[in-house]
């Protein structure tokens, strides 16, 4: 019995040692004969692996599973194992595990997509835990298309409005129709001689009446127009005509000289604002009209007639005062000098204004003293060159607060009111805070500065000092 034992063993083993050395299909047939065929659990496999198997792999796996049971069960005879005494495998158990292995890798290689696409997260090195959260590909953001894009946008946000039109393109027939603000009849001629640039204004046309400022109804039947001219960008120096009562059909007549080099007069901009006089509110603008210099031959001048255009300045400004500012520390004197103003709203229809200057010194929020200087008729360019003085203890300076009020002169009714600044501990505003922050540095030094004149609503709405004084 045992002869014929040792014998089959003996053949078997032989036969093992011949095929490994042929062929891959002679070891694969040697393996399936054999009756010590290994199992999938008893193969150890060393080294580190994915925390996640691939779909392509587990999917290979399983029929890799399914395909070696069918064989097994149906052309190899199941036997028992035979382990050696001290429960260590056998050198042919090692060797069919090591080839199974073998063959399974390659013939996964085999069933491999070309190019798997899988989108990973960047790794993140961390503090290590017993608890891991699986990585997840992550989630692709959506794409805007170009009508999701556009959705976004408000129209209202970009439209324009009439002023902002470009109106170089339009002549003046199609000005006309498209705002009906009327035509202005005016020319320019530069003396060469002289070195100076003269303006005519001459009449104006089909002007607008007055809206009311609901814009539900007409104020009056009929217009108070003047023209203001001045050449850009400096608005300064600019020129006003007359007032013309109660008409449509303005007609000015009017010449206004600028001294001005001709080469300098060729790189300005000549505005001509027609503006609506009221007595009893803010000016108000009726349209302008603007000519570059450059692009008409000054030296022999000429005259057009333009239609007018809106104007972003709806009112017109009120004025400009020229003060200067010198504080005595030893006599405890501050000093205030009435020089000039130009520019100034007119407040008489037939003779301009007879403006004058109050200045009122406030300290705290309590009226000390009020001074003024005198009237000028008939004019809105007055020259002053007037000097005050007020007692103001060094201590007390920084408390004190001047209010410069001008008014046009009435003898019938109460005086006109026509702009206001506040110059001190409660200033009006920037330009004014400036004034008196120089002043406060430069003692007993004279400091001069222009200021454009404010409101009474404005002034009483920043100053609390402008709400002491009348």
């Amino acid at each position: 019995m045992l002869e014929p034992l040792n014998e089959g063993v003996l053949s078997r083993i032989s036969d093992l040692l011949l095929c490994r050395w042929t062929c891959r299909h002679c070891c694969q047939k040697c393996y399936e004969s054999s009756c010590c065929q290994s199992s999938e659990d008893e193969v150890e496999i060393l080294g580190p692996f994915p925390a996640q198997t691939p779909p392509w792999l587990v999917a290979s796996r399983n029929s890799d599973k399914d395909g070696d049971s069918v064989h097994t069960a149906s052309d190899v005879p199941l036997t028992p194992r035979t382990s050696s005494p001290d429960g260590r495998r056998s050198s042919s158990d090692t060797s069919k595990s090591t080839y199974s292995l073998t063959r399974r890798v390659s013939s996964l290689d085999s069933r491999r997509p070309s190019s798997p696409l899988i989108d990973i997260k960047p790794i993140e090195f961390g503090i290590l835990s017993a608890k891991k959260e699986p990585i997840q590909p992550s989630v692709l953001r959506r794409t805007y298309t170009p009508d999701d894009y556009f959705r976004k946008f408000e129209p209202r946000l970009y439209s324009l409005d009439s002023s902002s039109d470009d109106v170089d393109s339009l002549t003046d027939e199609e000005i006309l129709s498209k705002y009906q603000l009327g035509m202005l009849h005016f020319s320019t001629q530069y003396d060469l001689l002289h070195n100076h640039l003269t303006v005519r204004v001459i009449e104006a046309r089909d002007l607008p009446p007055p809206i009311a400022h609901d814009g539900s109804r007409q104020d009056m039947a009929h217009s108070n127009p003047y023209v203001k001219i001045c050449l850009l960008p400096d608005q300064k120096n600019s020129k006003q005509t007359g007032v013309k009562r109660k008409t449509q059909k303005p007609v000015f007549e009017e010449r206004y000289t600028f001294e001005i080099p001709f080469l300098e007069a060729q790189r300005r901009t000549l505005l001509l604002t027609v503006v609506d006089f009221d007595k009893f509110s803010r000016h108000c603008v009726i349209g302008k009209v603007s000519v570059p210099l450059c692009e008409v031959d000054l030296v022999k001048g000429g005259h057009w007639w333009k239609a007018l255009i809106p104007s972003s300045q709806n009112e017109v400004e009120l004025g400009e005062l020229l003060l200067s500012l010198n504080y005595l520390p030893s006599a405890g004197r501050l000093n205030v000098d009435i020089i000039r103003a130009k520019q100034l709203l007119q407040t008489d229809v037939s003779q301009g204004s007879d403006p004058f200057v109050k200045i009122q010194l406030v300290h705290g929020l309590k009226l000390v003293k009020t001074k003024k200087t005198s009237f000028l008729r008939g004019t809105i360019d007055p020259f002053y060159n007037e000097s005050f003085s007020f007692k103001v203890p060094q201590e007390e300076l920084e408390n004190a607060s001047l209010v410069f009020t001008v008014f046009g002169h009435n003898m019938k009714s109460s005086n006109d009111f026509i702009g206001r600044i506040v110059i001190g501990q409660y200033s009006s505003g920037p330009s004014e805070s400036n004034h008196w922050r120089r002043m406060l540095n430069t003692h007993r030094t004279a400091v001069e500065q222009w200021h454009s004149l404010r409101s009474r609503a404005e002034c009483d709405r920043v100053s609390p000092a402008s709400l002491e004084v009348t």
